[in-house]
């Protein structure tokens, strides 16, 4: 692994302890010689991580459309700000230039990008760990609510595993050194048709 693509909201959320695991998650890629990609912008958790790992030393990419870069919400100090056209270009460009996916909390644009590059990986076409960073059991809803889709038949066991879940970011990232894709990829239950 070279680069950890992490998604995170643009607001700062209601407890600074999801700023402080933004910093933690930092400093844990630049202790470890992992680059960050990340959206690009300077506001919310996205500026907090990425300023702890430019204090820290560490490389950050950062990707953002025109159309948000023309708002202003670009991170001013970032060395390497990539500028697409579009969303879709967004999420692939990062998608690209990572070997992992982390989601610090965040909100629809942070759960949309997390569930494309999980969806992608059940297809068997990414081979990269995911993982929720759940700081304050923000996701232990979620989290619940995946593992009981695996109760109704809707996901698998194995495919339900691939999404690793810690509250801290070493074990996290611990844990994506172990990682291994499901065996098969998307499976289907013919077992009621």
């Amino acid at each position: 692994m070279e680069r950890i693509c992490v998604f995170s909201g643009s607001s700062p959320g209601a407890h600074p302890d999801y700023a402080r695991s933004a910093e933690e998650l930092a400093r844990a890629l630049a202790d470890q010689g992992l680059g960050l990609v990340y959206g690009g912008a300077g506001v919310g958790l996205m500026g907090v991580l990425a300023d702890a790992m430019l204090d820290a030393g560490g490389d950050a990419i950062g990707v953002m459309p025109q159309s948000l870069v023309d708002r202003e919400i670009a991170h001013p100090g970032l060395p390497d700000l990539r500028v697409v056209s579009s969303m879709h270009e967004r999420k692939a460009l990062m998608a690209e230039l990572a070997d992992g996916f982390v989601a610090l909390p965040g909100g629809m644009g942070t759960l949309e990008e997390l569930f494309e590059v999980y969806t992608w990986t059940q297809l068997g076409l990414y081979s990269k760990p995911l993982g929720l960073l759940d700081v304050r059991g923000y996701y232990a809803k979620l989290v619940g609510f995946l593992d009981h889709a695996v109760q109704e038949r809707f996901v698998t066991v194995e495919n339900r595993e691939m999404l690793v879940v810690e509250q801290r970011a070493d074990a996290l990232l611990e844990a994506f050194r172990r990682w291994r894709p499901p065996a098969q990829p998307k499976w289907i239950d013919r077992s009621q048709t």
